[in-house]
């Protein structure tokens, strides 16, 4: 099986996915709107933190957890997919929302380690 990018198995699909979010114009599906609109007109990247990407909901990394019947599966399921901020999108990392609200509800413990 190649190792390439799932989410570029179907190109055409894809683009059209994107499209259909864009046009649907939602709020992120990750922050739910707090950190503002997205700005869908500005180019996906790391310069542009507030910008457009999609996110599958269900982590295409863990396809099989999932029941999909492959990484491309769940990389093109409309169902799978929300309309989200760059930077939500790369701090939720292959997590699902309940996961990464999960870690962040963990106690921080600040431990310094004292003099013996």
């Amino acid at each position: 099986m190649a190792a390439g990018n799932p989410r570029s198995a179907n190109g055409n699909l894809r683009r059209k996915h994107r499209a259909r979010l864009k046009a649907i114009g939602g709020e992120c599906g990750i922050c739910r709107g707090r950190l503002g609109p997205i700005h869908y007109n500005e180019p996906s990247d790391s310069k542009h933190p507030l910008s457009f990407v999609i996110d599958e909901i269900k982590p295409v990394s863990r396809w099989r957890e999932f029941g999909y019947s492959s990484r491309e599966a769940a990389a093109q399921d409309w169902n799978n997919l929300q309309p989200a901020h760059y930077c939500c999108n790369a701090a939720k990392s292959n997590k699902t929302l309940n996961e990464m609200q999960r870690s962040q509800q963990k106690p921080k413990m600040n431990v310094t380690d004292g003099e013996w």
